[in-house]
């Protein structure tokens, strides 16, 4: 009788109620800081612009903060847990195109090099062009350094989605209360991946260290 907008809802609708009853209603079930991740999301899925890969990123990382807030109360019959897994794929998914893109700039850049080389190797006869051959290819040196720190991040942002995704397996595992799906990983399951986890962590670190 008092709900701000009746159902049946669309996302932008839902949205909408979120924000009118969260002092009242949500704010009490999640953390009240989260009105900011409904705020964002209502700001720019509703945009007259285009995504960029940033802003989507933003996006489904502030859908899964909303989604594991909201999993440590319930699984909502497994629905929850299906749709956590589902912004998780487009979160990897988003990763290897970044990556891929990533990849194909520093394979340009390592062509123009290449043929930058053979142009100085050919006119390597005029000393005074030493000197201005290290003046142009220290950007490309940059720009490919700059596409190693992208790919860096890119590792260990699918680390940290890894890790979040097995939280919220572990944390319905313990809930009595919880509605075991099928298609849910066994909890031996998830502790052989926390395991690998761990493992890659490691070899991060060792990475970093060398």
């Amino acid at each position: 009788q008092i709900l701000y907008l009746k159902p049946p809802w669309t996302l932008a609708n839902l949205l909408k109620c979120y924000k009118k009853h969260w002092m009242a209603v949500f704010g009490y079930v999640v953390p009240r800081s989260l009105l900011s991740t409904i705020e964002c999301l209502s700001k720019h899925l509703y945009a007259d612009k285009p995504f960029d890969s940033s802003t989507v990123r933003v996006l489904l990382q502030e859908s899964k903060n909303l989604l594991h807030a909201f999993s440590c109360r319930s699984d909502y019959n497994g629905v929850l847990p299906q749709a956590y897994a589902e912004v998780t794929k487009l979160c990897e998914t988003l990763g290897e195109v970044r990556a891929a893109l990533v990849e194909q700039d520093l394979s340009e850049d390592i062509m123009v090099l290449s043929e930058n080389a053979a142009c100085e190797k050919m006119e390597a006869t005029v000393p005074s062009l030493q000197s201005t051959e290290e003046k142009e290819l220290h950007p490309s040196f940059h720009v490919a350094q700059e596409n190693r720190h992208q790919e860096i991040w890119s590792v260990l942002e699918g680390v940290w989605n890894t890790m979040n995704l097995y939280s919220v397996e572990l944390f319905q595992k313990l809930d009595p209360s919880a509605v075991t799906m099928a298609a849910k990983a066994t909890f031996e399951e998830a502790f052989l991946g926390l395991q690998k986890l761990l493992a890659a962590v490691k070899d991060i670190r060792e990475g970093i260290g060398r």
